[in-house]
């Protein structure tokens, strides 16, 4: 079980990491613009660095995990498990924090935190039940 918690937590960190290309390499994009919402190449610009930053934020989130996962692997199951958990923590309050501000956002908030909530309850039932 625990096994499958961790393939949760890399899945919500690969969803995270595609999160930091669309932000912080693709921003200016036409598809990356619809699917923020972003209408114009002029918003795009003028939004640019803010997101280049945001992406950022989401790719040490997904390396964080991404590192928890491959500490457990390696047998720093305590260490590991502290940054699965903060790693995929955070992506879920994250999520919270935007469907929070503006519940226009639930299905983006779904897709952001629904893995990471997926991987918290079931690496969470593994580690009570071993």
């Amino acid at each position: 079980m625990l096994i499958f918690g961790l393939v949760l937590a890399a899945a919500a960190a690969a969803f995270h990491v595609f999160i930091f290309a669309l932000e912080s390499l693709r921003w200016t994009e036409p598809e990356t613009r619809k699917i923020f919402g972003v209408a114009s190449e002029a918003d795009a610009e003028t939004t640019k660095p803010l997101a280049f930053n945001q992406g950022f934020y989401n790719l040490f989130l997904a390396l964080a995990t991404l590192l928890g996962i491959a500490l457990v692997l390696s047998g720093l199951t305590t260490v590991g498990l502290t940054l699965v958990f903060a790693g995929t923590g955070m992506m879920l309050a994250a999520a919270l924090v935007l469907v929070l501000s503006n519940p226009k956002m639930a299905r983006s908030a779904a897709m952001q935190g629904g893995l990471p909530l997926l991987a918290i309850i079931v690496t969470a039932v593994a580690v009570a039940v071993g």
